[in-house]
């Protein structure tokens, strides 16, 4: 099958049945293959997991190598929060292609992102008709409060991870998030990892993983 969002697919071994998918949202700029990555030592762990990392739908506009979930070079809120739903749909309509393939349900899917991917990740587990398994999310924030307040119909768990020196999206950002959710009384775990910078360092990774096997019951 094609998918509406080009993709990189990492498959369990041969004959090995899949029973969970993990989305891996990448950041502005990015793509596929940068998340693909976090896979090289988490399939180890998963392996009865497919992994999906897409590239965003439009070409990046500060660089054209990369993509974009939506356009930061505009400051208008209104402008983000319109482009950034546009972005929700079609990665609706990806995971909703993704479940059919594979004969999966919601509840067998994790999303997980980073920084601009996180903020994806955090609307879609809060707008979709049904709870994720769980969401990751490494150095982001919320979007738009109030937007996804008035939007909210869903309730999925999720870890957040962000660096105390985050020089892109302000550790801050990690603070009123877990606010956010706790008062609209979403399960939520962060951690804020000492001495690190706007990345994903091996620690980050490691908890993530073990949120995910706990979540996924492995």
């Amino acid at each position: 099958m094609t998918f509406c969002l080009k993709t990189i697919i990492i498959k369990p071994e041969k004959d090995t049945p899949i029973n969970n998918a993990i989305i891996l949202l990448h950041g502005y700029g990015g793509d596929g293959k940068d998340m693909s990555m976090l896979t090289l030592n988490w399939k180890r762990f998963l392996t009865n997991t497919i992994f999906l990392c897409p590239d965003a739908d439009e070409k990046c506009s500060v660089n054209p190598k990369g993509f974009q979930w939506f356009d930061l070079t505009k400051e208008d809120p209104q402008y983000i929060i319109e482009q950034s739903i546009k972005a929700e749909k079609k990665l609706h309509q990806f995971i909703g292609e993704v479940k059919k393939e594979f004969k999966l349900k919601n509840s067998q899917i994790c999303l997980c992102g980073f920084s601009q991917g996180c903020m994806m990740s955090i609307n879609l587990g809060l707008t979709s008709h049904e709870n994720f398994n769980c969401i990751v999310g490494f150095s982001g924030k919320i979007i738009d409060k109030d937007s996804l307040s008035k939007r909210k119909i869903s309730n999925t768990k999720m870890l957040l991870l962000h660096g105390d020196l985050d020089e892109v999206v302000p550790s801050v950002n990690l603070l009123e998030a877990k606010d956010f959710l706790i008062r609209n009384n979403i399960e939520v775990e962060t951690n804020m990892l000492k001495n690190c910078g706007h990345y994903i360092p091996l620690e980050s990774s490691s908890l993530a993983l073990e949120y995910i096997k706990k979540n996924l019951k492995i």
